[in-house]
């Protein structure tokens, strides 16, 4: 007799297991643990047994579905057991291989290799940008119009900078996955040009006081060599041009009269720079490790600067998207621009100090020592200022003394 709905409903478990028969070899095995489908057959002359679910998830209507599918594969002359462990081996496989599990083995496998707020930026843009749409899909199925359709969506909301930025993670994974034998290619070098660059614009900078104060956390937490460190934390410091800084040589410096002169790259005039006490801290320790050579933060070869990609390199290892957020030049807009709003120092001091032109009332285009006097007041309230932004105070803006 075909079973029904009320008889599995109300069956009980006794001493021993219990079966209740359904049509075609289908029946409930009840014991101790719960209710299980199960189907007897034969196959190549032995008898087997097939599992087909746990009622109630599987209900009589979805078991006699099994077991009639089951019915089917034996009219092929396949195995239904065989055939299920199979299905199962290849699902394993395939979300083993998907593009999220795949992804996330590569971006813990370079952890080590990058700075903790990079990798956990990285991770932030696949979990809400790539992941809800090719994150299940097995990489071996990704397609080059699939991914565009991912960086698109980035595109048209504005963030064109990420989208490039992701096409690139997204072509690091695919690599990642070639190399260790689970994709044959990377299709992402299909797509050049498919979004266009992004347009040129002013040096990214970073002006909010609680994120530039994120930003001095970050550096001081660097764990790169000792001499970009340095370089690092001078930077924001002393806010000079990239160049100039990486290029400084010790015999500019004067570290007992607090002074940095030297000529400016841009416009070949003499520059001077008031040395706060923390940047005389820092050049002191540096001083014992490369005050011997010609440069201040000498590269891998010391008779040659440093190389003028370390700072930008050295920020996108913390995680700072060097097109987007603050680049080694960003220092100097970081500080004109909280000089002023947060400092209210005057317009011309800063300019002076960032060695810019601007002409005065005699017609002079430059002069390194004019408003030496405020610069140098500047210069030790701008280093503590940074100081308690580091330290995560809140700071009150302090009106700068007269001239």
């Amino acid at each position: 007799m075909p079973l029904s709905d009320i008889a599995i409903r109300t069956a009980k478990y006794s001493d021993k297991p219990v079966k209740l028969s359904d049509e075609k070899g289908l029946y409930l095995l009840i014991n101790k643990a719960g209710k299980y489908w199960r189907l007897n057959y034969r196959y190549d002359g032995k008898q087997k047994t097939l599992a087909l679910g746990v009622y109630p998830e599987t209900s009589l209507k979805e078991a006699r579905i099994k077991r009639d599918e089951a019915r089917k594969l034996l009219d092929q002359d396949i195995d239904p057991a065989a055939n299920k462990k199979a299905v199962k081996a290849s699902r394993i496989e395939r979300n083993g291989n998907s593009f999220e599990v795949l992804c996330r083995e590569w971006l813990e496998q370079r952890k080590s290799s990058v700075e903790p707020a990079q990798h956990k930026k990285t991770l932030a843009r696949m979990e809400n940008d790539v992941f809800p749409w090719l994150g299940s899909r097995p990489i071996t199925e990704i397609t080059a119009p699939e991914i565009l359709a991912v960086l698109r969506r980035l595109d048209q909301r504005g963030a064109r900078y990420s989208a490039h930025r992701v096409r690139s993670e997204i072509s690091r994974a695919f690599r990642y996955a070639v190399q260790t034998g689970r994709a044959e290619r990377d299709p992402c070098p299909d797509l050049k040009g498919a979004i266009p660059a992004p347009r040129a614009e002013n040096f990214p900078a970073i002006t909010d006081p609680k994120e530039a104060g994120e930003l001095l956390r970050a550096l001081e937490a660097f764990r790169g060599t000792f001499i970009v460190k340095c370089a690092l934390q001078l930077a924001p410091m002393l806010f000079v041009r990239p160049g100039e800084l990486r290029r400084a040589e010790w015999t500019d410096f004067d570290l007992d009269k607090r002074e940095w002169r030297y000529l400016v790259s841009k416009t070949k005039t003499e520059h001077l720079v008031p040395l706060a006490t923390q940047a005389l801290g820092i050049l002191r320790e540096l001083h014992a490790l490369t005050g011997r050579g010609r440069y201040v933060f000498p590269g891998r070869d010391p008779q040659k600067a440093m190389s003028d990609a370390a700072v930008n390199a050295a920020l996108r290892r913390m995680g700072y998207d060097t097109k987007t957020e603050i680049t080694g030049h960003g220092f100097r807009a970081m500080a004109r621009t909280i000089l002023h709003e947060e400092l209210h120092i005057k317009p011309e001091v800063i300019e002076h100090q960032l060695a810019h032109k601007v002409p005065d009332a005699l017609g002079t285009a430059y002069n390194r020592t004019k408003f030496l006097k405020e610069r140098r007041a500047m210069m030790q309230q701008w280093a503590d200022y940074l100081d308690k932004l580091k330290a995560g105070a809140k700071v009150i803006s302090i009106q700068a003394d007269a001239a």
